[in-house]
């Protein structure tokens, strides 16, 4: 069966479309296939003035200049979040608090606290567990004879891996996909106000489980080397504390940072391999040949997962805000401009990466940008990273003969790639 998974693009569309760029107004047809845009607006406008006065970066060395320099790029988004959401509003108090949207020193005292439970030997412990959770998800599939790649399997299982570092009761654990859903896609360029309400109620919601979450660790802590919502009360040896509402966003936003990354990461590389059969065929070979060999499979699927992550980036675009005069790619940016870092066009660029639109599973040297660079790089890609291949390894190793039933169905946005749908069947 042939399914149109990435429907195709002239590149006489893709130069009309990206002539015409605004992130606030995008066609659905970008949205199935931003890549050929990506790859038009790198070569003839890799600095992109928007309508609003932002710009849109596309290449890769600009991308890595604003990384590197935190001083003149801002991460805070009060500026641009209160006339997004309203200052006062659930979505601004949770979005302008959380560790991703900080900048020093907030994000330094979030940061250092939850690094210090993902240390390597913490996550190392993680593994026997998530084997398991895995295969048990496997064998229900089995059972059935098949199901859907997102809801069956990749949305499973962040939700229970992320659970299991705050400790939060399984029994309660049913909201926290939607919940993450409705507030990470109030993050996307334009937001309708029935996305804007349900954003609202789902911070109103999470805060509430929280507070009583909280309270209960309060009362009994758990181990502060593997129980992040420990650590997270307990502070750091030198007495520095978080305050209430510092510690409860925090909890929302790692809640939802694992979930809506790490499912498109192994949905998104799963359907990959279905609508790239060399890649298919590359892999499950690779695998056959070094499945007597632990050390060298994880090799293997540590490299097919990292081109994963650069074909189709999970998370696509980021933002900064130029606190002073300054320039991007000779482009002279002035203070108070917003700046979007297109990190799925960057993971393209071909000045970083031979053949950057073939996904070639044996990639070495893959410096693809997908967890971000410098000090706001994503404190869990090591987690992603081994949930990504202990998920990817042992579905195809159960499955290596599955198939789509029907064409995936994507989520439709442009900040989070991924799909919310994936029938298939085991064989």
């Amino acid at each position: 069966m042939t399914l149109d998974i990435t429907p195709p693009m002239t590149p006489a569309r893709a130069r009309d479309i990206a002539r015409a760029f605004d992130l606030r107004a995008l066609q659905p047809e970008f949205l199935a296939n931003p890549y050929p845009v990506y790859a038009a607006l790198r070569e003839h406008e890799p600095v992109r003035r928007m309508p609003d006065g932002s710009v849109f970066l596309t290449r890769c060395a600009d991308l890595m200049a604003v990384y590197r320099d935190a001083q003149t790029f801002s991460s805070d988004k009060q500026v641009e979040f209160a006339p997004k959401y309203g200052v006062g509003s659930a979505l601004f108090e949770h979005h302008t608090t959380s560790l991703v949207f900080n900048d020093p020193p907030l994000h330094t005292r979030v940061r250092r606290l939850i690094m210090g439970a993902l240390t390597r030997r913490a996550i190392a412990d993680m593994e026997p567990g998530l084997i398991a959770l895995v295969d048990s998800l496997l064998d229900s599939l089995a059972e059935r004879g098949g199901g859907d790649l997102i809801e069956d399997f990749a949305s499973a299982i962040p939700v229970e891996i992320i659970g299991n570092l705050l400790d939060v009761p399984h029994q309660d654990r049913g909201p926290l996909r939607a919940w993450s859903l409705a507030i990470l896609g109030a993050l996307e360029p334009t937001i309708t106000p029935v996305q804007q309400a349900l954003g609202n109620e789902a911070v109103t919601d999470m805060l509430a489980y929280l507070r009583t979450l909280v309270a209960q660790r309060r009362q009994h802590p758990g181990d502060p080397e593997r129980d992040v919502l420990t650590r997270l009360i307990q502070g750091e040896a030198s007495g520095e504390q978080l305050s209430e509402v510092e510690l409860l966003q925090n909890c929302i936003f790692l809640l939802n940072a694992g979930h809506e990354t790490t499912t498109n990461l192994i949905g998104n590389g799963l359907i990959a391999l279905q609508e790239h059969p060399q890649a298919r065929n590359f892999l499950q070979t690779a695998m056959q040949h070094t499945a007597d060999d632990g050390t060298a499979q994880e090799a293997v699927l540590s490299r097919a997962v990292d081109e994963f992550l650069r074909f189709e980036s999970s998370n696509q675009l980021g933002n900064r805000r130029a606190v002073k005069d300054t320039q991007v790619g000779g482009v002279e940016l002035k203070a108070g401009t917003l700046v979007t870092l297109c990190i799925g066009a960057a993971n393209r660029d071909p000045a970083q990466f031979a053949d950057p639109e073939v996904l070639d599973l044996a990639r070495e040297g893959n410096k693809h940008l997908a967890f971000g660079f410098g000090i706001h790089q994503c404190a869990g890609l090591s987690l992603a990273r081994l949930e990504g291949r202990i998920a990817i390894g042992r579905f195809l190793q159960r499955f290596p003969d599955f198939q789509l039933t029907e064409a995936p169905l994507r989520g439709g946005r442009a900040r989070f790639r991924g799909f919310l749908r994936a029938p298939f069947s085991v064989a």
